[in-house]
């Protein structure tokens, strides 16, 4: 095998290579993506078909000042190899020194910290105008996936672009997936066009207004060089679409192209095919729901392109029509359930803490203010945990706090869990968000960790009586309200008081985090002194918060908030977290005492 790789640490040492060599450096890459995404985990298929792509992009333009987009950055690791960062994918001591993303901290290639889709022509229309405005002539290139198109703001800054009259470059790289299948009316046009090797009159990028070019083969670096080659410098935006081959190199990605799309490390997937089938919150969500629509032909499940996260292949296929996947749409996911809702169907829509923020007008104006039926699962994807600066989910409580109309329910338990869906499909008739629990926490769980039963018998139902604090443990002196997944740090925290304070704390189970439970604090103040309160999401504008605010004006009750301070963390290891929040049992404890 060539070593090409050796000698090149930025663009310009790629630019020494013949052209008849770029196959081979094509080979090395694909080599080392390969390599390291089996090792350490990563998005897989997207980075494996753009390999040519990227080579030709930085053969052909002069980066980083000619400027190059990448949509959600998914297909980011070629570009990183060519741009200084090879280590990170050559030697296993340095395959965590990157993000997943695009980063401009580790690059000056980099130019936008990006990991939501849809967002690269508009910036890239931003960057192009910022560049007129001060008499530059640099190229601006946009990247984006085919199943990019289906977000709204792709489609907005398509519709920008084809009012410019000025360079911009858009390359579409066309896979024909997104995370899974694309969907929507557009992508029929997409295969008419590559079925006539771009001629097809049915357009939607000419009706945009903009130019086009079409390469037939998106992994042939040669059609790849000619066709930059002939828009670099262009004076208006032209769409250069290119068909590529998600997963090419891996015989498993290409043939599962759904699952292919991001992988686990290899010794984890080792260790998942050792303890064989395991029962987890998704698959306990997918069969409840499943036995909810052999039941009720109106019940709907709804996701937004991440089907594979939450309603895996065979669910899909059994349930038919009572699945809908809009692709990644998350702002029409959510108007859509709320029309579904409003004809009197029973729509469930699941998405990801960290995707929802993108529909907050939606949940607002489409849903909440119209007060029509619909449940809305939330899913956390790590909370106060190390995701991604742009994955985090951390945010999603207080975000959805701050909406009138919006039922937010945080289950502590397995069983609330599935009583509040139970609840919101069937009986609520109005909005409800429904936070996903991280485990399969149980009730029998609960009172094992206790050592004691609950103080409330557990129920497998859930109804407007139930929109109030549960209280788990009674006692005196310190209140513990733990929200959602952390009722268990809840148990924890009592322990510990027990132990070192010998202080027998009442714990509660709030269950609602859009609303304050006025009887039940107020219930607090004839036998307790402080209260804690225990949230895994940001402070600010959560549920913590809104306690404190009902105590404000009593000087005899100190209010501790424990919870994420507002700020953007990237990939912060869970321990450091914790310890930077106060959120271990014994620093608690001891401000419990302080506060005594």
């Amino acid at each position: 095998m060539t070593n090409h790789l050796n000698s090149i640490n930025g663009p310009a040492d790629l630019k020494k290579l013949e052209r008849a060599q770029l196959p081979e450096l094509a080979d090395e890459i694909r080599q080392a993506v390969l390599t390291k995404v089996t090792a350490a985990g990563g998005h897989f298929g997207p980075n494996l078909g753009v390999v040519e792509a990227t080579i030709a992009l930085h053969y052909v333009f002069d980066s980083p000042n000619d400027k190059i987009v990448w949509d959600v950055s998914h297909q980011s690791y070629p570009h990183k190899i060519l741009t200084g960062r090879k280590e990170a994918f050559l030697d296993p001591a340095h395959y965590h020194d990157v993000t997943g993303y695009t980063h401009p901290s580790e690059s000056e290639h980099d130019h936008f910290v990006v990991g939501h889709t849809g967002t690269s022509i508009s910036m890239a229309v931003g960057l192009a105008k910022g560049r007129d405005l001060n008499d530059r002539n640099e190229n601006v290139i946009a990247f984006i996936g085919d199943g990019s198109l289906s977000e709204g703001e792709a489609l907005e800054g398509l519709d920008n672009a084809g009012a410019m009259d000025t360079n911009l470059i858009i390359v579409l790289n066309d896979n024909e997936w997104s995370i899974a299948e694309n969907q929507g009316g557009m992508y029929e046009g997409l295969a008419e066009l590559r079925a006539t090797n771009g001629a097809s009159e049915r357009n939607m990028f000419r009706d945009f207004g903009l130019d086009y070019l079409y390469v037939a083969d998106g992994n042939d670096t040669a059609a790849l060089v000619e066709a930059f080659e002939q828009v670099r410098d262009i004076d208006h935006p032209v769409v250069v679409h290119i068909h590529t081959d998600k997963g090419r190199g891996s015989a498993w990605a290409d043939e599962n192209k759904e699952a292919g799309h991001w992988r686990l490390p290899e010794a984890a997937l080792k260790q998942m095919e050792e303890a064989g089938p395991v029962e987890d919150v998704d698959s306990v969500t997918v069969d409840f729901l499943e036995g909810k629509m052999k039941a009720d032909p109106t019940v709907v499940a709804i996701t937004a392109a991440t089907a594979g996260s939450g309603f895996p292949r065979d669910f899909r296929e059994r349930v038919g029509r009572q699945f809908v996947d809009v692709g990644i749409a998350e702002q029409h996911a959510i108007a859509f359930a709320s029309g579904i809702g409003k004809a009197g169907g029973k729509p469930v829509v699941e998405m990801y803490s960290t995707f929802m923020q993108r529909a907050y007008d939606q949940l607002q104006q489409d849903l909440a203010l119209q007060g029509n039926p619909a449940t809305i699962i939330m899913m956390s994807m790590g909370s106060i945990a190390p995701a991604d600066n742009t994955h985090a989910g951390m945010y999603g409580i207080a975000m959805a706090n701050t909406i009138p109309g919006l039922t937010g329910l945080a289950p502590a338990t397995r069983e609330e869990y599935l009583a509040m869906l139970d609840w919101s499909i069937d009986r609520a008739n109005r909005p409800v968000l429904i936070a996903q629990p991280g485990s399969l926490y149980s009730e029998a769980d609960l009172a094992a960790a206790l050592g004691e039963p609950v103080a409330e018998e557990e129920s497998d139902s859930f109804g407007e009586k139930d929109l109030s604090y549960r209280t788990i443990a009674r006692g005196s002196k310190v209140a513990i309200l733990a929200l959602g997944d952390f009722l268990q740090l809840g148990v924890r925290v009592r322990a510990e008081l027990k132990d070192k304070l010998d202080v027998d704390a009442t714990l509660i189970d709030p269950r609602v985090f859009s609303a304050v439970d006025a009887n039940a604090l107020d219930a607090l103040r004839d036998e307790h002194t402080v209260v804690v309160t225990l949230e895994d999401g940001m402070l600010t504008g959560g549920f913590g918060r809104e306690v404190a605010a009902h105590f404000a004006a009593d000087r005899t009750m100190t209010v501790l908030n424990y919870g994420a301070d507002k700020e953007f963390n990237d990939c912060v290891p869970t321990d450091e977290l914790f310890r930077r929040y106060h959120l271990n049992p014994e620093t608690i404890a001891e401000e419990v005492r302080l506060a005594l």
